[in-house]
């Protein structure tokens, strides 16, 4: 491990709550673990679990170390990013309350393949490996669950590398414009999660010039409304007409 993954495993434990929020009385209902609660009723796996808390920016799953456990995200949003070519950073997806992070390294290999940055205030749910592992031996019902999880993950995964190579940049720019919305939903008629022009071109897999250029011109025909990060559709109907035949509904 180098000394810049121990320094931030050592921030990370530093952030450990002394009491951790109750699986019993979480609200995100789409969480594996708490559609599982009374699976664990004779277990002591979710008493053993720890909370985190991340400031906006921080990263706390560094590509490339050892995999130590999973992360539920109770509150906030994080983007989960890998390293591509020239060391260019290529944003794999965004994540909500209730969702899984680090699971792509989590089983028989031992390194995190990703890396994990808040993008608000957040808190995760962190169970460790050990943990884990010991429960999935025990609880045949929690280990199905997660073997469907992750075999619906690598269905939504091999449709969106599909679906992206035949897509031009511009539909490319206008999926991850209605993946972004369909996701996180609207406020006050604005995408409820500004992103920076860099972070949808590393989500598309472009630059951030060209997803200027593209904005601009789906400003000017009409189709989003843009002040500063924050971004509306007018029309989403028309947008996902420009990607219907790259089958639209098929989320990564």
């Amino acid at each position: 491990m180098t000394t810049e993954n121990k320094n931030i495993d050592t921030e990370i434990e530093s952030k450990f709550t002394a009491n951790p929020t109750s699986c019993g009385i979480c609200e995100n209902k789409n969480c594996l673990i708490n559609r599982n609660l009374s699976n664990f009723k004779d277990s002591q796996f979710i008493n053993n679990k720890n909370n985190i808390k991340c400031k906006k920016g921080q990263q706390f799953i560094i590509e490339g170390a050892p995999v130590n456990g999973l992360f539920f995200i109770l509150k906030g949003t994080v983007k989960v990013f890998r390293t591509g070519i020239n060391g260019r950073e290529q944003i794999v997806r965004f994540a909500k309350e209730g969702e899984i992070i680090g699971h792509r390294g989590f089983g028989t290999e031992e390194y995190y393949s990703i890396g994990a940055i808040a993008l608000q205030d957040s808190v995760l749910c962190y169970f460790s490996k050990e943990n884990l592992q010991e429960t999935l031996f025990e609880n045949p019902k929690f280990t199905y669950d997660m073997m469907l999880f992750y075999a619906n993950e690598l269905n939504g995964s091999e449709n969106k590398v599909k679906s992206i190579s035949q897509m031009t940049v511009r539909e490319r720019v206008v999926d991850s414009l209605l993946y972004i919305h369909r996701k996180f939903g609207v406020l006050n008629s604005y995408i409820n999660l500004p992103l920076s022009r860099k972070e949808y071109a590393d989500y598309a897999g472009t630059t951030e010039e060209q997803v200027i250029r593209i904005f601009s011109s789906l400003k000017k025909e009409g189709l989003i409304s843009v002040r500063g990060k924050k971004i509306c559709i007018t029309d989403v109907q028309l947008l996902k007409n420009e990607i219907s035949e790259h089958n639209y509904f098929l989320d990564a």
